[in-house]
């Protein structure tokens, strides 16, 4: 079996779908956003401001920045309710409708007579869009508060402003937990950039699809027809009976994991291919790769079921 990532017909579009601009609290406009996005080689971006009130409610109309090599997603990071520990939901919602009805509110406190965030991102998912829980260590999720997210498609796994600016960058834990309670998610790597520190060009989606269109790259990615990375490129995954067979650019690990302890790493010179038994993961319902690179950048397939 190769993960359908690999197998399904197309080409790979390297895209960011966390990033704030000038409508928010970013300190670029979009169009210049856009621009340096491109500039770095990305095929897409999602423009995904505050969706609050402070902010007069912004969904950002980023259609006039597409052109034949680069296109955008419309998307926002969505807020309301509180977690519980008692501080605002941030989910990510990518491949919003224009005129998506606004929750209230107000600002980055919860307030009463609010939407919980499982019922936004509920609407939001059905509404269209690609759903994911942003920042779970940032936000101080719980595994309750992560579990109530009947909607999301995603966990960001990396998230690169959240690692420059606090050290608090993951969700692999929390995602972890998820997929061995049986819930089928996917991963993201995102930048959450808003060019008030280094905090862009770090975490992206390389999303396989046809062609770089927004429905095609909206419909990848709900399938879970792409992987996430920091750096190396993941060429194939390939599960046979007894192995995992992984290629990709120069790594010096790769790491197969799955559930509870089960974890199994090799590690070499340069290595673009590397076989991994499949002893220790008889009992894990769900494995995924992790990919390093010498400089310790990362590379992240998406979850997959045995």
């Amino acid at each position: 079996m190769v993960l359908s990532a690999f197998s399904t017909p197309g080409r790979f579009w390297r895209g960011n779908l966390h990033t704030h601009s000038t409508l928010s609290d970013g300190c670029l406009e979009p169009a210049e956003v856009c621009r340096r996005y491109k500039a770095e080689g990305y095929d897409f971006l999602a423009l995904t401001d505050h969706f609050i009130g402070a902010y007069d409610y912004p969904l950002a109309d980023t259609k006039p920045f597409r052109d034949d090599g680069f296109t955008t997603l419309l998307g926002a990071e969505l807020h309301s309710g509180a977690m519980e520990n008692g501080e605002l939901w941030h989910i990510l919602a990518v491949g919003l409708p224009e005129g998506f009805a606004a929750p209230n509110a107000p600002g980055f406190h919860p307030v009463d007579d609010q939407e919980t965030g499982p019922e936004l991102a509920a609407r939001a998912r059905d509404a269209g869009a690609f759903v994911a829980i942003a920042h779970p260590h940032w936000s101080g999720l719980s595994l309750a508060d992560a579990r109530s997210i009947k909607a999301a498609h995603a966990v960001e796994i990396y998230n690169h402003g959240c690692a420059i600016g606090c050290d608090r960058e993951g969700g692999g834990h929390v995602l972890d937990l998820l997929l061995s309670e049986g819930r089928d998610m996917t991963l993201i790597a995102t930048d959450d950039a808003h060019f008030t520190e280094p905090d862009h060009f770090g975490g992206w989606v390389m999303v396989k699809a046809e062609a770089n269109t927004p429905e095609l790259l909206l419909q990848a990615l709900k399938q879970g027809d792409f992987y996430s990375s920091q750096g190396p490129e993941i060429r194939n995954v390939t599960l046979t009976s007894d192995t995992i067979e992984i290629e990709s650019t120069a790594a010096s690990t790769m790491i197969l994991q799955g559930h509870g302890q089960a974890a199994t790493a090799i590690h070499g010179a340069s290595m673009t291919r590397g076989q991994i038994p499949l002893h220790r993961f008889r009992n894990s319902p769900w494995l995924r790769v992790t990919v390093v690179d010498a400089a310790g950048k990362r590379a992240w397939t998406n979850p997959f079921r045995l």
